[in-house]
């Protein structure tokens, strides 16, 4: 496939730079998967994983835990999953995930840093076509055809393993995560994931000129003040 998740990675752009909002948003994510299967990480994959990103990214355990006793409790908040495509500043294209209690909230402020900064709310799939969702699990190594081998054995559908500068990259659809997660880690103890994410990586790369950077920051800047988004995904190449 040819990919270079090293360079693609850095387009796929993470929200809270304050840790305030990284605590908020992991608060927020870990309430939601808690509710809506079980509050219990050795029950719940999707609960374990998001622990185990949450840990990686340096949320404090009493954040964690607040979140899975709070989804214990009867009634709570009711969060809903949104998500916003369009095109920003340089002609970059945006996904945009929010988890929102108020839909009607949520789409006037993601609106708003679209149309204050010249940029296009599109319609619901007329940016996603342009990127691929994958699982992502990025790990040290250089022996492709062990890894191969061992999704083989463990009869997981993978899209590709890259070899990268001294890292393995395996890319496999979303629905294979946790069995490429779990078949790596059986056959490799001792490996120590860097990247373990389901995530959208763009088909192509779309370079940003140094005249249209002030604005893509603004932009940037602005879905990073929205409470509500989660994560942001784009295709902008910046200027070196």
């Amino acid at each position: 496939m040819g990919r270079n998740f090293e360079n693609r990675k850095n387009s796929i752009f993470k929200t809270a730079a304050q840790k305030s909002k990284l605590y908020s948003k992991y608060g927020k994510q870990l309430y939601v998967v808690a509710k809506n299967g079980v509050p219990d990480p050795d029950s719940n994959p999707a609960l374990r994983h998001l622990i185990d990103r949450a840990k990686k990214e340096q949320v404090p355990a009493h954040v964690i835990e607040k979140a899975i006793e709070k989804a214990k409790g009867a009634g709570g908040e009711d969060f809903a999953a949104a998500r916003y495509e369009g095109f920003g500043p340089g002609g970059a294209m945006f996904i945009v995930d929010c988890l929102t209690d108020n839909n009607q909230r949520t789409i006037s402020e993601v609106r708003n840093c679209f149309s204050k900064t010249g940029s296009k709310l599109g319609a619901t799939g007329s940016v996603a076509l342009w990127f691929d969702q994958m699982a992502v699990l990025s790990f040290k190594g250089d022996n492709v055809d062990e890894v191969m081998e061992a999704m083989l054995n463990a009869d997981v559908n993978i899209d590709d393993v890259e070899s990268n500068n001294g890292t393995l990259t395996i890319f496999a659809p979303p629905a294979e995560f946790f069995k490429a997660k779990t078949a790596l880690l059986q056959a490799f103890p001792k490996t120590e994931l860097e990247v373990q994410e389901i995530t959208f990586l763009p088909q192509s790369m779309k370079a940003i000129t140094a005249e249209d950077l002030p604005m893509f920051e603004k932009f940037m800047g602005m879905l990073h003040d929205c409470d509500d988004v989660q994560d942001i995904y784009h295709n902008a190449e910046l200027p070196s």
